[in-house]
């Protein structure tokens, strides 16, 4: 996977960035939404679903799992995986309405469900770097 690093100095720029992101995802892609606590990782889905068509208020899914929105062409599903130890012994179809054709997936803490989201077209990794500053690592497949 390519990587590309960036910084960003404000909510506004990582929203920015998540846009620019989302121009070039397609149906069906899956990205990988990781780092700490706080680290803006819904910060950054906000402005990926903004992009896409997304007028509804985003918000974190932390204790609902995940939320869908209606984007211009496609449902932007938003999941947050942070309570789930893994999925073995969740209903099977908990992920069915989140992903697939029709839809883009960003999937915050992903590690419990790695082998059903299948091959992720990218991996977001944001990290703190002081203050509002965050490292944002972009890997792609």
């Amino acid at each position: 996977m390519p990587t590309r690093v960036a910084w960003t100095e404000t909510p506004h720029q990582t929203e920015s960035l998540g846009a620019e992101i989302a121009a070039r995802l397609s149906e069906g892609d899956v990205v990988l939404v990781c780092g700490e606590l706080g680290s803006g990782k819904t910060t950054f889905v906000r402005g990926a679903a903004r992009a896409l068509g997304v007028s509804d208020p985003v918000t974190s899914p932390t204790f609902s799992i995940g939320h869908r929105y209606k984007g211009d062409s496609l449902t932007v599903s938003h999941l947050d995986l942070y309570r789930l130890a893994g999925l073995a012994d969740e209903d099977p179809e908990l992920l069915a309405d989140h992903l697939g054709p029709g839809r883009i997936a960003f999937v915050e803490w992903p590690e419990s469900a790695v082998q059903e989201l299948g091959r992720p077209r990218m991996r977001i990794t944001l990290s703190h770097d002081g203050g509002d500053r965050r490292r944002i690592e972009v890997q792609e497949r």
